[in-house]
């Protein structure tokens, strides 16, 4: 596809510039979506060959975890290439293809940059390891001598968002120990240093590079975290804003700012979505100012417990936090880093945390079941845009694999407690009584990359369609009604009187959106019809752990 039609298609495709404000957009796991010629690996192809999936579920956008060359140290976040696309994935051709045959069917594509850090097979990396201390190819990176009489101490002891250390020594050409380089992941992923105008103009040519190809967006991984404070102080109890050595530091923004006229550059609406993990409100508002991000994602809801007031708590505070900006919230449910709804939803502790996450941890699927149909219905009634991880449509529970088979470095940096996040990437299941479920062709040459349970038939894609109470099903009516009602998507929110446990709120004047969180059935707001609920009606009244949609007269 030349860059010239990938322009035309977009613009073509752009004829609403505020598409993002209540867009549902669908997270593309290629690893594990669809393979299409039979490595055990999922790849563009196989996406391609699932356009169709993805219509008639209704979604408007597709969000793509890295398909960039990678030595798959941190699954794909540790990037060697950001111009090309891993080999296992297919060619930057067929990038170009699915982004073009995606947007005909009326469905964006949105890519993943992770600018904090770049992989340690980079040639950048590679350069500035050969070059030795003091070079202009180091001055890229964070490399710093090490403390005490031998430099035998890091630099400082801050601790890795993968758990253990943030600084690896290296090895002079003459096997002496040399400087140490800074990584707030693993050793595999060297943080890059943002000062340095070659950083800056780097990433500034990667979004040109993909916004040329048709792209409509760029995901931001870790995006608060790509300042680091020069003089390397350890980090204090506390902090105020904006001073925390490697965290949402203020000069953060300058780049965003950057980032944001590139985007507003091109004809259509290219969107910048930023991963911010910032506790304070107001601080998280700051990176959705008119000429910084689009829109980020909204983290607290996701792991808030199956609580009324908590949920509520969690809707209220980012409502708040969005509207001095004008910028829309984002709901999502989980995504590849974190425990599937259906099985976070079943156990006592129903929040999230990454440090909570454990082996053998009780799960009552049938109760998670019920609240992710609940919380699905919840999630799309309200005020914003919409995120999707694959899976979560089928109700896929989260898969406690066998150590064996695990490759995600927060199991193993974890001393072997934590599960890892490999649980919720296992392939998606498709058709068919036995792995791999459509997910390979059925004269695959290997195994999937991650093995699906044996009982996963009545999970599939095939399985689901022919069964109206499936989640699928469920899923596909909800955002055919969120697109069909104009109240719904982005806008307020009205809440109703309600009892504790429940939650209860208007959107415009007709429609209801009710979730009963709490032990027993409870009436439901008059109304004049039903339009789709979570579970049937119990003579009328809405039962524990369900959600209705109605719609009233006005």
């Amino acid at each position: 596809m030349h860059l010239t039609d990938a322009a035309s298609a977009v613009t073509a495709g752009a004829s609403d510039p505020l598409w993002w404000r209540s867009a549902v957009i669908y997270q593309v796991y290629v690893r594990s979506f669809a393979d299409s010629d039979g490595d055990g690996t999922g790849d563009l192809r196989g996406v391609r060959s699932r356009l169709g999936y993805l219509k008639e579920l209704g979604v408007d956008a597709l969000w793509f975890n890295p398909w960039y060359p990678s030595p798959f140290a941190d699954g794909g976040y540790d990037v060697s290439d950001y111009r090309d696309i891993h080999p296992s994935f297919g060619t930057l051709e067929d990038a170009e293809l699915l982004i073009a045959d995606a947007l005909a069917l009326g469905i964006r594509t949105i890519i993943d940059v992770v600018p904090n850090h770049v992989s340690s097979e980079h040639p950048w990396f590679r350069a500035a390891l050969a070059a030795g201390p003091g070079s202009p190819e180091r001055e890229r990176f964070w490399f710093h001598p090490g403390k005490g009489p031998n430099g035998d101490l890091m630099p400082t002891n801050w601790v890795s968002n993968f758990q253990g250390d943030t600084w690896t020594r290296t090895t002079n050409p003459d096997g002496t120990p040399g400087e140490w380089y800074l990584h707030l992941f693993t050793p595999e992923q060297p943080d890059l240093n943002w000062s340095h105008p070659d950083v800056r103009r780097e990433h500034e040519e990667i979004l040109r590079f993909w916004f040329d190809r048709g792209v409509a967006g760029v995901r931001i991984d870790s995006a608060g975290l790509l300042i680091k404070d020069p003089a390397l102080p350890e980090v204090p109890a506390e902090t105020a804003p904006g001073q925390h050595p490697t965290e949402d530091r203020d000069e953060v923004h300058e780049v965003y700012r950057a980032w944001r006229r590139i985007a507003d550059s091109y004809e259509g609406t290219r969107v910048l979505v930023g991963e911010v993990w910032v506790p304070d409100a107001s601080r998280f508002a700051a990176y959705l100012r008119p000429d910084e991000m689009h829109t980020a994602f909204n983290f607290d809801f996701m792991s808030r417990p199956w609580d009324a007031a908590e949920l509520r708590g969690s809707i209220d505070l980012m409502l708040a936090a969005h509207a001095p900006v004008g910028a829309p919230s984002t709901w999502v449910l989980s995504n590849h880093d974190v425990t599937r709804p259906v099985t976070r939803y079943g156990r006592d502790d129903s929040g999230f945390a990454f440090a909570r996450k454990r082996f053998d941890t009780p799960t009552d699927l049938d109760l998670g079941a019920r609240r992710a149909r609940a919380a699905a219905l919840l999630t799309a009634a309200l005020p914003g845009s919409l995120y999707l991880y694959q899976g979560d449509e089928l109700g896929l529970p989260e898969v406690e694999l066998p150590r064996e088979v695990l490759e995600d470095p927060m199991h193993f940096r974890s001393g072997g407690v934590d599960p890892g996040r490999d649980g919720c990437r296992v392939p998606l299941p498709w058709r068919g009584t036995a792995a791999p479920f459509g997910f390979s062709p059925a004269d695959a040459s290997a195994a999937p990359w991650l093995p699906q349970p044996a009982d996963w038939a009545a999970l599939s894609v095939q399985a689901q369609e022919a069964d109206p109470g499936s989640m699928l099903w469920l899923y596909r009516q909800a955002l055919r009604l969120r697109r069909r009602e104009a109240a719904l998507g982005d806008g307020s929110l009205t809440w109703l009187d309600s009892e504790p446990q429940v939650l209860a709120f208007r959107r415009g004047e007709s429609f209801i959106s009710v979730t009963n969180l709490g032990g027993e059935p409870v009436a439901l707001p008059d109304h004049e019809s039903i339009l789709l609920a979570s579970t049937p009606l119990v003579g009328g009244l809405l039962p524990p752990d369900s959600t209705a949609w109605l719609h009233r007269s006005t």
